[in-house]
C-alpha cells in the first residue's frame, strides 16, 4: 500500500507520514506511530475520536492498523499539504488569495463548531494550528491531528484536564492560569483566533525580525491601529480585501479574549465571519501582558513544570496529520 514506505510526507513528535495508495487507486497518507505513541492515548484518542465524525472540513480516517507494537492511521491524502506553507511561505510564489484564505478561514470555523456541537460527544481539539489545517485539491480545509482531544459529554461546560496540552503560541490561557476561568470548548475558540491572526496577516504573531519593535506581537499592535481609527495597509488590495482582512481580525480579537467566557462560541464565530464588518464592535483588549517575550517565559515556564503534551510550533512544523 506505501510501496515500502519511501514517499514520506512529514515527520513529528507523533511518528512519520506516509503517501500510499489503496487497491482502489485512492491515494491516502499513512500515519506510522512512533513507539512512544503506539501504545499511547494518541492512538486511542484519535480512532476513538476521528471515527466519529463525518465533515466536509474535518480530515476523514479511512481505516487503521494495529500489528504487534505497530500502529497505524490511514486518512484521506491532502494533495496541497497545510496550511503553514501558504500564510508562512519565505519564497513569495507560494500565495492565496486574501478571498480564498477568507474561504478557508471560515471552513475552519464550521469544521470546528462541528466537533464542538455536531457529534453525541462534544469533541475539543486542543491543537488548532495552521500545521493541522490540510487542504484537498480545491482549497477545501481539514481539521486534522486529534493526537490530543478529548471527548466529553455535551453538555458539559466546564471539562476536566490534568495538564496543558497543545503548541506555544495557540494554547489558550485558562490551561495555565486556572484563576481567569475553567477550561472548555473556549480554548479551541482561542487557538482559532490565534490562527485567524496569522491567516489574515499572513506571519506569525510573534516576529522578532519585525520593521518595528511595536510590531513583533502582531495581535499587540494591530489592536492598538484599530482602537486608535487606522487601518492596517495591505498592498495592492481592493476596499472589499481590505474590509474582509479587517474583518478576520476583529473576530480573531474576539476569539482571543483572556477570560473563557468573553469569547464567542464557535457558531457565533461562524455567524460573524459571514456577516459584514460594518457590525462588528471591537472588543476590550485581549491581552495578558503586553509584553509577549514575558507572556511567552511564563506559559513555557509552566510548561516545564506541568505538561508532556506540548509542542513548539517550529518542532511540529512538518505535521501533515
Amino acid at each position: 500500500m506505501a510501496k515500502g514506505f519511501k514517499d514520506k510526507l512529514g515527520e513529528g513528535g507523533y511518528g512519520s507520514v506516509y503517501k500510499g495508495k489503496l487497491q482502489s487507486g485512492h491515494l491516502v497518507a499513512i500515519k506510522m506511530l512512533g513507539k512512544s505513541k503506539a501504545n499511547g492515548q494518541d492512538f486511542i484518542n484519535e480512532v476513538a475520536t476521528i471515527g466519529r465524525i463525518h465533515h466536509e472540513n474535518v480530515v476523514q480516517l479511512i481505516g487503521y492498523c494495529a500489528e504487534g507494537l505497530k500502529r497505524a492511521l490511514i486518512y484521506e491524502f491532502m494533495c496541497n499539504s497545510s496550511l503553514d506553507k501558504y500564510i508562512f511561505s519565505q519564497e513569495g510564489n507560494i500565495t492565496l488569495s486574501i478571498e480564498k484564505t477568507y474561504d478557508i478561514s471560515l471552513g475552519v470555523a464550521r469544521g470546528i463548531e462541528y466537533l464542538h456541537r455536531g457529534c453525541d460527544m462534544q469533541i475539543l481539539h486542543f491543537d488548532i494550528k495552521p500545521h493541522n489545517i490540510l487542504l484537498d485539491e480545491n482549497f477545501t480545509p481539514k481539521i486534522s491531528d486529534f493526537g490530543l482531544a478529548k471527548l466529553y459529554p455535551i453538555d458539559d461546560s466546564i471539562v476536566s484536564l490534568t495538564a496543558a496540552r497543545g503548541t506555544l503560541g495557540y494554547i489558550a490561557p485558562e490551561l495555565f492560569y486556572k484563576n481567569i476561568g475553567g477550561v472548555s470548548y473556549k480554548a479551541d475558540v482561542y487557538s482559532f483566533g490565534m490562527l485567524l491572526l496569522e491567516m489574515a496577516n499572513r506571519r506569525k504573531n510573534v516576529n522578532a525580525f519585525a520593521d518595528h519593535s511595536s510590531q513583533i506581537y502582531f495581535p499587540t499592535w494591530v489592536y492598538g491601529q484599530f482602537s486608535k481609527g487606522n487601518d492596517i495597509e495591505i498592498e495592492d488590495a481592493t476596499e472589499e480585501e481590505k474590509k474582509i482582512v479587517k474583518k478576520m481580525i476583529i473576530v480573531a480579537l474576539w476569539c482571543i479574549q483572556m477570560k473563557p467566557s468573553d469569547r464567542p462560541s464557535m457558531n457565533k464565530v461562524v455567524e460573524m465571519l459571514e456577516g459584514e464588518v460594518e457590525c462588528l464592535q471591537m472588543p476590550s483588549k485581549p491581552f495578558l501582558s503586553s509584553s509577549p517575550a514575558r507572556l511567552i517565559g511564563d506559559v513555557g515556564n509552566n510548561l516545564n513544570s506541568t505538561s508532556s503534551s506540548f509542542q513548539s510550533g517550529e518542532s511540529s512544523q512538518s505535521a501533515i496529520l
